[in-house]
């Protein structure tokens, strides 16, 4: 008789975004003729930018030719993107990362689930409450977060470290160790950043006990302020105790083309092991690499042209961003994010419960946002909207929750 993996019996309900997508088609199936306009799941609006294109184009003509056809790519990705990511993502900006260091992939989803391939199941896990649902529930898939407490709405072996209003929702280091500790900045979902002397108190930490920073900063083209980090390996002792993941998702609009990066630094090892060897054998056996196409079309981001073509599309978000929060603000409501991210993390009113609320902008306003709640414990009482619809779509939108609180 096969066995299951039985850690996925354990798993509570569904998806978060599966179960706002599934309440959203319900209440759509149950009103016909009412619009719902999307503040909920982050997928870009925008369409690719004209370098991107034109790249990809010459690169489908290329594969129509004897000369030009790829076939099986590097696992690791093309050179020449690889060579372009540590070019202009890292040493433009100081820091000393290597090609060889750099594992083009097919979503940085991806690779924060995938990477736990590398690591022992009984490897304690640290993680933001609230938190991105993949850090957590691929790790509960793998049998470190041990057994789901309903009554508590966690997981009985994770570290949970509060993000909350008292804390800038920006975590401390545990008094416990945590192995492998998740950090994600700009945050999805509250919007928060994390300050060079923050990240280097995570540092610090990670290499007094030997733990692993698993980074993840898809986010850092959003960032405004000078004086926010956009990697953690700005920060001096980084490249002994973290990995990052990275994705043109949000940055060049690929989350339809699938194309990210992973950095795995050459120094970083544990118990004997080049992280960075046992990564690439993870890649190598189960991953067939990004098509050339893509990587192409990626290569290109970093053009002149390509980067000030996707720096339009990026304010595009940020002004939308800047819609949403000035905007709800206005009327009353306490938003935090949406100035270094494309996320607005908004506290409930009156302390209502963040599906209760979901329900309610989504009846009374026919706005769908995304409930805290589904993010972590901490995450209760708030919601999260993102910036990354059309611009008349997120004026829309803030004007029909604004209606909707001026009738009461």
């Amino acid at each position: 008789m096969v066995k299951i993996n039985e850690n996925y019996l354990k798993l509570p309900g569904s998806y978060l975004f599966s179960e706002v997508a599934r309440r959203i088609a319900a209440y759509t199936a149950a009103h016909p003729g009412v619009t719902i306009t999307k503040l909920s799941i982050g997928d870009v609006t925008r369409p690719l930018v004209p370098a991107v294109i034109q790249a990809m184009h010459k690169s489908v003509d290329e594969m129509g030719t004897a000369e030009g056809f790829h076939g099986y790519g590097p696992e690791q990705g093309y050179p020449f993107l690889r060579e372009a990511i540590a070019r202009h993502d890292y040493a433009a900006r100081g820091m000393d990362v290597k090609p060889e260091e750099i594992f083009v992939s097919d979503g940085a989803k991806s690779d924060c689930g995938n990477i736990g391939d590398i690591f022992g199941t009984d490897n304690t896990v640290a993680v933001c409450d609230p938190v991105y649902p993949v850090y957590v529930d691929t790790n509960a898939m793998a049998g470190r977060a041990g057994d789901y407490v309903e009554a508590l709405g966690r997981w009985n072996r994770l570290i949970y470290m509060p993000c909350v209003e008292a804390n800038g929702f920006s975590p401390e280091p545990p008094k416990e160790t945590a192995d492998l500790i998740y950090l994600c900045f700009p945050n999805n979902p509250t919007g928060a950043t994390a300050t060079r002397e923050q990240l280097k108190a995570w540092v610090d930490y990670a290499n007094a006990n030997g733990s692993i920073i698993l980074y993840d900063s898809a986010y850092e083209a959003f960032i405004t302020r000078e004086d926010v980090p956009h990697s953690i390996f700005e920060i001096e002792g980084a490249r002994t105790c973290a990995i990052e993941f990275r994705s043109f998702s949000k940055t060049a609009g690929f989350t339809g083309n699938r194309c990210a990066y992973t950095v795995v630094p050459m120094e970083l090892e544990r118990g004997g092991a080049r992280l960075n060897s046992l990564w690439n054998r993870r890649q190598t056996t189960k991953f067939n690499g990004v098509p050339y196409v893509v990587q192409r079309g990626a290569e290109a981001v970093y053009t002149p042209e390509g980067r000030a073509q996707i720096l339009e599309n990026i304010a595009y978000y940020q002004r939308n961003a800047q819609v949403i929060r000035e905007g709800l603000t206005s009327a009353g409501l306490a938003c935090f994010g949406g100035v270094d991210a494309p996320y607005i993390w908004l506290k409930t009113p009156d302390g209502m419960g963040s599906w209760d609320f979901f329900d309610l902008v989504l009846d009374r306003a026919n706005v769908a946002t995304t409930p805290g709640a589904g993010f972590g414990p901490s995450g209760e009482g708030y919601i999260r909207l993102t910036a990354f619809g059309g611009a008349e779509d997120t004026v829309q939108a803030v004007d029909r929750i604004r209606e909707m609180l001026r009738r009461g």
